[in-house]
């Protein structure tokens, strides 16, 4: 949510009338990539300054490293939210590998709210 969000908002304007749609997808990895924290994707070669920016490239590298090595996704912490993201690589995985459980439409204006609350929460532990 955090990741769509950050590019929505790269917009001049958020856009209004987006309907988005969350869907919580079931997947079983055979040979994930485990990234724990960041500084495991620092022993990688990423910047914490880079990290949540538009520079991808040396991200992008160690994506095609492990998909040579035979991996079929990373599991890596967030550049944009307190959690890990799966990325997993569709070359992988078949359609009936992948099962949407629940789908649930997005309310942007919630999301924002609840943002802000993640974010002060964070500063108030720090």
């Amino acid at each position: 949510m955090e990741e769509i969000h950050f590019h929505l908002s790269r917009q001049p304007v958020f856009p209004s009338k987006i309907r988005s749609v969350l869907h919580r997808i079931a997947v079983r990895t055979q040979r994930t990539l485990k990234l724990a924290d960041l500084q495991a994707v620092e022993a990688l070669g990423v910047t914490p300054e880079t990290y949540g920016t538009l520079d991808y490239g040396r991200c992008q590298e160690i994506g095609d490293a492990a998909a040579f090595l035979g991996f079929d996704g990373i599991l890596a912490p967030s550049a944009r939210w307190p959690c890990q993201n799966l990325i997993l690589f569709s070359e992988s995985y078949g359609p009936d590998e992948l099962q949407v459980v629940e789908s649930a439409p997005v309310d942007w204006a919630d999301w924002r709210a609840r943002r802000l609350e993640v974010r002060k929460s964070a500063l108030e532990a720090d």
